[in-house]
């Protein structure tokens, strides 16, 4: 139904108060796991947290924050920001990501699309390119969803093919980029077999190649370019599992950096450049790390680096990965469709609302927060304020990152009573801990608890209501474990380092003097996960939610 016909107008709570400044923070990267060594939360001197955790029992729970929860599909899929601020704002649970590539790709329906069609226009003379993160990680990409278009494509008449690699070791284990290779490579020599000219073309490490976010670095982007369209590298080999093997035996190399290599033939000649009347796709399913490339493919005004030639192509990616920009034009699965999210239903229903972060996490707190939608529902309800996130620096080296300017401009906002609603994203547990330096990490966390202090003290001062949460794990595991739970060491009797989001439950708290007596967790919503939080905050806003969001997580017993 359009948003026309939609009743806005939300019934009201039959117990809770209307007008109370609601507080609304969102611990990136915060999950709950056994206290241990390696557990930086744990580690981390967190006196608001733990406060939280240990006043009352009836004000502080779990809930999920990964697979099934957050529209993935199994349980074995690791949250990740998109979807747990999607779930968060939205209310509902939606397939998602992955889980849609897999519905497309499982009923052919992603070859029946527009964006397959478009691509196949160039089938006939042109090569079909794929760029993207090699690996089962699960969180950008996965192998055998690359492996399933390479079959559905080829049979839907694709004769040449090129594959540009990006090597993960960041959600998966560092050296596991050349299993990964061989995988490719005896899948590619089954298409040679059936008359397919398909190879390897280029590749580099994810961090260093192609992947940057958020317009950090564009030098990622152009050695990528260099690679992928101008076939030019320093580093040439015949083969991607030489170039991975040689790049490894540098000092210091791991898979997520390894440099852009070019795979050439016996005259030196680049065996896949990206050239006029080529189709590229983009085979990631999660976006934050594909726009840039994305803008380089399809923008004709470009000027973030010199491109030095601009093939004329048929770009489409996996999934749209802007839907304010609608970047790219084209994709082979269309997005959910998220509507009536908690954010816009309590604009129409008076509720003001200020969000803020910085910059690497601020559309998670607005853009996907409101359902993969930019700009405000209402600008006179509204205020938005992103602030700028250090670039050009890895998260480690400042691992405070924001958190304090973000904890201000929440505590001012709480302060000046003009909002309801004031909802933060504090992003240290996740950006820090994805560099892996877990001194850095257990400083992150403490950072991050003391915003929060900040701004619960902002609300005392108010007399309103606080929902502290998170979106996913991180910074409460940064080891990888065996079957039994101990810690893996690598050959060299080092720990090997989980860089990734986890498969752990998040806290929520709820507090503050607004809190009506007798609000408590209820006992029977036991798998409860990040979608009933909307419902959660709607009730403190002194509404009912509407009928198909997920349950809220509290009642209110009369003491």
């Amino acid at each position: 139904m359009g948003s026309s016909e939609v009743s806005w107008k939300l019934p009201d709570h039959p117990k809770l108060p209307k007008g109370k400044t609601v507080a609304v923070v969102v611990l990136d990267g915060w999950g709950e796991a056994v206290p241990n060594l390696y557990n930086c939360i744990h580690v981390a001197q967190t006196p608001a947290m733990d406060a939280l955790r240990l006043t009352a029992p009836e004000k502080w729970r779990l809930i999920r924050a990964h697979g099934t929860a957050v529209g993935l599909p199994t349980d074995d899929d690791m949250g990740n920001s998109e979807v747990g601020h999607n779930a968060l704002g939205a209310g509902r649970i939606y397939a998602q990501g992955a889980k849609l590539v897999d519905l497309a790709l499982a009923s052919g329906k992603i070859y029946e699309g527009e964006g397959f069609k478009y691509i196949k226009e160039c089938f006939e003379s042109g090569t079909l390119h794929l760029i993207g993160l090699l690996s089962d990680g699960g969180v950008h990409s996965r192998i055998d969803q690359l492996q399933l278009l390479l079959k559905g494509a080829s049979e839907h008449g694709a004769k040449r093919i090129r594959l540009h690699i990006l090597t993960d070791g960041r959600d998966v284990l560092d050296g596991s980029s050349v299993g990964f290779v061989e995988t490719l490579e005896n899948e590619l020599s089954k298409l040679r077999e059936k008359g397919v000219d398909a190879q390897i073309a280029s590749g580099g490490g994810r961090m260093y190649v192609t992947m940057d976010r958020y317009e950090n670095d564009w030098g990622v982007v152009k050695r990528g370019w260099d690679a992928q369209v101008l076939g030019e590298s320093q580093h040439k080999f015949k083969s991607a599992i030489e170039a991975i093997k040689k790049l490894r035996e540098e000092p210091n190399a791991n898979d997520q950096f390894l440099p852009p290599f070019v795979i050439v033939d016996e005259n030196g000649k680049a065996v896949g450049p990206i050239v006029d009347g080529d189709a590229v796709v983009t085979f990631n399913f999660r976006a934050d790390r594909m726009v840039m490339i994305a803008k380089a493919l399809e923008y004709g005004d470009f000027d973030k680096f010199d491109r030095v030639r601009f093939p004329k192509i048929h770009y489409a990616g996996m999934l749209q990965y802007d839907g304010e920009l609608k970047l790219p034009s084209h994709y082979l699965v269309s997005p959910p469709e998220i509507e009536r999210t908690s954010g816009e239903y309590l604009v129409h229903n008076g509720v003001r609302t200020f969000a803020c972060s910085e910059t690497v996490k601020f559309g998670h707190v607005t853009f996907f927060w409101n359902g993969n939608r930019s700009g405000y529902f209402n600008p006179e309800m509204e205020e938005y304020v992103e602030i700028p996130s250090d670039s050009g620096i890895s998260f480690n080296v400042k691992p405070k990152m924001k958190a304090e300017e973000i904890a201000e401009k929440a505590r001012d906002a709480i302060l000046s009573g003009k909002f309801h609603q004031v909802r933060v994203n504090l992003p240290n547990g996740d950006m820090v801990g994805h560099t892996g330096d877990i001194q850095a990490t257990v400083g992150a966390c403490e950072a991050a608890d003391a915003a929060v202090k900040v701004i619960l003290d902002a609300v005392e001062q108010v007399g309103g209501i606080f929902v502290v949460t998170a979106d996913h794990g991180n910074a409460e595991d940064m080891v990888k474990r065996n079957k039994k739970g101990d810690p893996l060491l690598d050959k060299g009797g080092n720990l090997q380092i989980l860089t990734s989001h986890t498969l752990q439950p998040v806290p929520i708290a709820i507090g503050g003097p607004g809190l009506a007596p007798g609000v408590r967790f209820r006992k029977d919503v036991p798998d409860g996960g990040l979608a009933n939080v909307a419902a959660t905050v709607m009730n403190f806003h002194g509404y009912e939610a509407p009928t198909d969001y997920e349950p809220t997580l509290i009642e209110v017993v009369d003491n």
